[in-house]
């Protein structure tokens, strides 16, 4: 069986790694066009922040290694185009030049995303950054060691934690967002507004419900940045405004989402037979919504081409879904989130309820203890869960992982009332803070 995988960041990685163990007599070729592979590109701002101190830790494998499972790693290639119905790939060698063509009898598509680059005036000044991968992780470094403005755009998950280690290495730091709040996807009003609070005490200036109307710069370089509302001085620009799936080969000759991400099915079939894909090129399936999402998450693409493997002869294991689990650490808040927020969720127009608590995590009688926000959002006529969030200086984001698998499987506030949860002082309160959540839930429901 000769297997072709192109692209290999996460999901690629683990379809190769895992195929590799599998099926020992499989000819397996990777083909990537960088010279790198496995790049966490969530350590980035740990790395800009100084956290981690060698950016080698932010990878957990390497071409090297792939060889030492046999597999044929062919790094610094590009795949020009598909020919699905012929089982053939046209590559071209970017160190040589050389083109040529290879067949598989199963392929597996993990081509990964790119940042989404708006179209502004003035973008191709110098200093104008992106935020993916390993390049641009020292790209970052190298530009802002002898400057002293930062304009971060974008107040997802990588520009928050971007700023915050901006602002740690001295950096006057500027956020700009279209929305009204950061963290807007992740997180409802009432944890974003501390976590804003948080950022303000800092330093950090944060330029909301602002567009950026161009760019402006001196000497080819970037000086400021102008919005609707205002404008600020920058000697670098980061922009990270959301990804968009490299899929543009396959637009045509696969089903997707209008954004380009491929459809799959629950054993991570394309539209196309023997045609696999995993990770951030490909739709998936959201449970909150029971709907096809484009969600490009690291956690889903190593499920995923661990999944393709497993499926890669015959449907083995069903895909499970995601809820788009996630968490953030801000300063001393931790944070972490799953499934739908209530606004996202009534603006898709589902009748919901919410339930938030303030409780402390463990008993008043030990020597300390730290308060919690927990919310919990749920169907109206169904009590369904449907998402979670929570926010504490305590570390309690495991907590969304629990409650992660209450809404893979369907589960109601009932269920998470009466679920059996352990007590012990050290670690939480005869009732736990799902329970409460879970109690405070069916009481609203009934009213």
């Amino acid at each position: 069986m000769k297997v072709i995988i192109l692209g290999c960041t996460h999901a690629g990685t683990a379809a190769a790694i895992n195929t590799s163990k599998l099926y020992k007599d499989a000819q397996i070729t990777v083909y990537e066009r960088n010279d790198t592979i496995s790049f966490l590109s969530c350590g980035i701002a740990l790395y800009v922040g100084g956290v981690v101190k060698d950016v080698k830790g932010l990878f957990y494998s390497s071409p090297e290694q792939l060889r030492e499972l046999g597999i044929n790693t062919k790094m610094k290639h590009e795949v020009l185009d598909v020919d699905f119905d012929k089982k053939e790939i046209k590559v071209k060698n970017l160190q040589t030049g050389e083109e040529f063509v290879d067949n598989y009898d199963k392929l597996i598509i993990t081509t990964g995303s790119w940042p989404i680059i708006p179209k502004i005036e003035g973008y191709e000044l110098q200093n104008i950054l992106l935020s993916k991968n390993y390049y641009h992780a020292n790209e970052i470094i190298k530009s802002i060691e002898n400057i002293q403005n930062v304009v971060v755009i974008g107040a997802g998950y990588i520009g928050v934690e971007l700023v915050e280690a901006f602002r740690e290495k001295g950096k006057n730091v500027t956020l700009i967002d279209t929305q009204d709040r950061i963290l807007s996807k992740y997180l409802d009003k009432e944890f974003t507004d501390l976590a804003e609070d948080e950022l303000k005490k800092k330093g950090i200036n944060l330029a909301l419900s602002q567009t950026v109307a161009k760019f402006e710069g001196e000497d080819g370089k970037v000086k400021r940045v102008i919005t609707d509302k205002g404008q600020y001085e920058a000697d670098v620009v980061v922009v990270c405004v959301g990804f968009k799936p490299s899929t543009e080969m396959f637009k045509g000759k696969l089903d997707m989402l209008p954004n380009g991400a491929i459809i799959v099915d629950e054993y991570m079939r394309t539209s196309k037979r023997d045609v696999f894909a995993a990770g951030d090129c490909a739709a998936v399936w959201y449970n909150p919504t029971k709907s096809y999402e484009y969600i490009p998450l690291a956690t889903n693409a190593v499920r995923m081409g661990t999944l393709v493997a497993r499926n890669l002869v015959e449907d083995s294991i069903k895909w499970r879904g995601t809820q788009g689990t996630s968490g953030i650490k801000i300063y001393d808040l931790n944070i972490a989130s799953t499934g739908l927020i209530e606004e996202v969720a009534k603006g898709k127009g589902i009748n919901v309820q919410s339930v938030t608590i303030e409780d402390n995590y463990r008993p008043e009688f030990m020597p300390t203890y730290e308060k919690a926000k927990l919310k919990v959002v749920f169907e109206k006529e169904t009590g369904r869960i449907i998402g979670a969030q929570i926010l504490s200086k305590h570390d309690l984001t495991s907590l969304m992982n629990t409650m992660s698998v209450f809404i893979q499987n369907d589960m109601t506030i009932e269920d998470l009332a009466f679920t059996d949860f352990f007590f012990q002082p050290h670690f939480n309160k005869p009732w736990n803070l799902l329970n409460i959540v879970g109690l405070s839930a069916t009481q609203v429901k009934s009213e």
